[in-house]
């Protein structure tokens, strides 16, 4: 069994498109989100795998991936994923961590988090200077989420 340990914080600026990389365009939906897990298809550059993550809200959660051909890939999200979220993630190395930035794309246009993947839920970071509020306690800032509710319907931005 997996484990992901993540916190998530909304960007406040652009400094951080100083030092990021080239970025990789994400597009998942979701075959299933009710009870306790979520089952992603998920597209990542040239990648494609499936996920299934449970559904606790919080920086730990169980996690499982299993790489599938990005044909089938293509053809689950389009049978069976009416919402998709699309991203382009972007990776940045701060105080010897590696950040992922998520640039959300369509119906999520606007929205930017980061996330810090961790060893521990109690492991001590830097913030970068560029990094908000922390939103990992706020389920519509899941992808799962975002695919369902996307950030162009919020009224409270």
């Amino acid at each position: 069994m997996g484990i992901e340990i993540e916190r998530k914080f909304l960007v406040i600026n652009d400094h951080w498109k100083i030092d990021a990389d080239d970025g990789t365009d994400f597009k998942q939906g979701y075959l299933t989100q009710a009870g306790s897990c979520s089952v992603r298809v998920r597209k990542e550059g040239d990648k494609a795998n499936l996920n299934i993550k449970s559904a606790e809200i919080g920086i730990q959660r169980q996690e499982f991936e299993y790489p599938i051909p990005v044909d089938e890939a293509d053809e689950l999200l389009d049978l069976f994923c009416p919402r998709t979220v699309s991203k382009k993630r972007f990776e940045v190395s701060y105080a010897g961590k590696t950040w992922e930035i998520d640039v959300f794309e369509k119906d999520n246009q606007g929205l930017i988090v980061a996330e810090i993947e961790l060893d521990s839920p109690d492991e001590a970071f830097e913030l970068p200077p560029w990094i908000g509020d922390e939103v990992s306690a706020e389920a519509r800032y899941y992808n799962n989420e975002l695919a369902r509710n996307p950030y162009s319907e919020w009224v409270d931005k």
